[in-house]
């Protein structure tokens, strides 16, 4: 089972690329160290407060990919640099 998930944030702090980059690449880091998860930037690269990150956890079952997904998505909501602005599921 293949679980994908995109979700969209806002950087309210970030008053530059750099900043912006500063925030979103220890989230990607430590989300990658702590869950089995894959992590992206997909869109607003070039935007400074603004983000769209996939995710992707591979598993033999659908329960265990969504749970590893639901705890990387709980991590990645915890941070208080920024503000969630949607999130968009598929099973593949």
């Amino acid at each position: 089972m293949i679980v994908y998930v995109e979700v969209e944030f806002i950087i309210p702090t970030a008053h530059s690329l750099k900043e912006k980059r500063a925030v979103l690449q220890r989230m990607i880091t430590r989300t990658k160290q702590k869950f089995n998860v894959s992590v992206a930037e997909i869109d607003h690269q070039d935007v400074w407060q603004r983000t769209r990150l996939a995710l992707v956890a591979v598993s033999s079952s659908k329960a265990s990919a969504e749970r590893e997904i639901n705890h990387a998505l709980h991590f990645l909501q915890s941070n208080p640099a920024w503000e969630q602005l949607e999130v968009w599921r598929d099973y593949l």
